[in-house]
């Protein structure tokens, strides 16, 4: 019996530690802003005209990352709101528009563009919008209209770009 409570006692120990999500910084939350900067100057970058673009999967993932740290943080001050609204609004949305607005000029120009690069671009405006969904719900009630236009704009440059795929 003692062997048994003792087994019982580890198992459930195991299973808390396994529930309970990890506490994230706004430290490791700017960092996953930074990280995902890196994956849209590099998906920008990687932009030929004329060619099928590639939806790379590792923004996808920085992005998801970004999302997960951002909800296991929980609700950010006024200050650390600010700061992270505007390292989104001003460096990664101004990035990501001018990838989506050549993709979308690439889609205008090749013919016979392969159903994967609009299921590619769905998929990351699914992972974007989770982002920027996850940030309006961190911010503090005054900020979330400012999230909600970085949101609302990113998802305008995504509608476009898709269209241009379908």
């Amino acid at each position: 019996m003692v062997q048994f409570t003792r087994s019982f006692f580890s198992l459930c120990l195991i299973a808390a530690s396994i529930a309970v999500p990890t506490k994230r910084t706004v430290a490791q939350v700017e960092a996953d802003i930074v990280s995902i900067l890196t994956e849209v100057i590099a998906f920008n970058n990687n932009i030929i005209e004329g060619l099928v673009p590639e939806i790379p999967e590792s923004l996808g993932t920085a992005l998801n990352t970004g999302t997960s740290d951002v909800k296991a943080t929980g609700t950010f001050d006024e200050a650390d709101s600010t700061n992270i609204l505007n390292d989104v609004q001003l460096a990664i949305a101004p990035v990501f528009n001018e990838a989506l607005i050549r993709i979308e000029a690439i889609a205008l120009h090749v013919g016979g563009i392969p159903g994967m690069v609009l299921l590619g671009l769905e998929a990351l405006k699914t992972d974007t919008d989770a982002f920027t969904g996850a940030l309006i719900a961190a911010v503090p009630a005054d900020l979330k209209s400012q999230a909600t236009t970085i949101q609302n704009n990113m998802d305008t440059a995504f509608t476009s770009a898709i269209a241009a795929f379908s």
